[in-house]
């Protein structure tokens, strides 16, 4: 899946996090790379250009005040159910005006554009539209008791906005890693695989900054772990950059923040292989358990666009909430 970078330190965390309460679950490790779907909750403007007419060049969609990054949540009253439903009803409504029902910035506006026509006489509002997204991640746990899974660590956002997109439905499927384009300073890599899309492994119910969420079976003969605290000092994380075998490469946790969205940390990479193989942390390694004394911790997010072998996490117990899945008392 292709990832937000960070490139700085500052205004990231505000404060310091106290020490958090300890709680305990088990929980599987993932570390397997999968191919993540999902479908987005209306059809989002991916951008606005121009439509040719034979009377010239015009922008329904920019005249009427649509921006990218808005999602558009029905045309005349319906429902969208994606892109090519909106194009539809765009046409059969033959140059006459049409109704928009947006979302912007947690906002309902409404709109009136009157369509375009090219001069191959199609009607056009001027946008190009998105409906869904696919790209590549990693799974952090596996809960046996309640079937629910957890991966990434963070959101899968617009790339206009940098907003969770709303999520309607998605999947996560089978995916073999066939290559590694190396992260250097300045250049984020990234896992290149091949996904098995009639191979679904599990669904996508949640979208959050968090993570994303879902049911799946873990794989046999997987590891299970207590959660735990993050502490600065050694740990590993779990991360599949080849074929499709997790293995556990050492890291050094360097600080532990916390701010409104819960507690962070900010990790460096230093197993000499793992550097060797892909420079660092890349893109599709997001959701990367953390494992630390034994128990499971929390997992990669991001990376630092200028130096790949330092990056940022979230803990085991942020994740677990925005799951639903409550934590028991150690």
């Amino acid at each position: 899946m292709k990832k937000a970078v960070i490139t700085t330190l500052s205004c990231l965390f505000l404060a310091f996090s106290m020490v958090a309460p300890a709680y305990a679950r088990e929980l599987v490790a993932g570390g397997q790379a999968v191919g993540i779907e999902i479908n987005t909750e209306g059809v989002m403007v991916a951008g606005v250009g121009e439509v040719q007419t034979d009377e010239g060049s015009c922008c329904p969609a920019e005249e009427a005040g649509l921006k990218e990054g808005d999602l558009i949540k029905e045309i005349n009253g319906k429902k969208l159910s994606g892109a090519v439903e909106l194009i539809d009803l765009v046409c059969e409504a033959g140059g006459e005006p049409v109704r928009l029902k947006v979302l912007r910035d947690d906002q309902i506006m409404r709109f009136n554009l009157k369509p375009a026509k090219t001069a191959e006489e199609q009607w056009r509002l001027g946008m190009w539209l998105r409906d869904s997204i696919s790209g590549l991640g990693t799974v952090t746990f596996y809960d046996m008791e309640t079937g629910i899974y957890g991966a990434l660590g963070h959101g899968i956002s617009d790339t206009a906005t940098g907003k969770v997109v709303p999520l309607q439905e998605g999947r996560i499927s089978d995916t073999q890693i066939a290559g590694v384009t190396k992260g250097s300073a300045g250049v984020p890599g990234e896992l290149n695989g091949c996904n098995d899309v009639g191979r679904t492994i599990g669904t996508v119910e949640k979208n959050t900054a968090q993570g994303i969420y879902g049911k799946a079976a873990a794989p046999e003969g997987g590891k299970h772990y207590t959660t735990g605290d993050i502490e600065i000092g050694p740990a590993t994380i779990i991360s599949t950059v080849s074929g499709r075998e997790p293995r556990e490469y050492a890291v050094e946790i360097n600080k532990v923040y916390r701010d409104a969205d819960g507690e962070r940390v900010m990790l460096t990479v230093t197993d000499p292989e793992l550097c060797h193989t892909t420079g660092g942390i890349v893109q599709g390694m997001s959701g990367s358990p953390i494992i630390q004394k034994g128990r499971l911790v929390g997992a990669v997010t991001h990376v630092f666009v200028n130096d790949p072998r330092k990056g940022y996490g979230i803990s085991i117990h942020d994740m677990l909430k925005t799951a639903g899945i409550a934590s028991d008392a150690a």
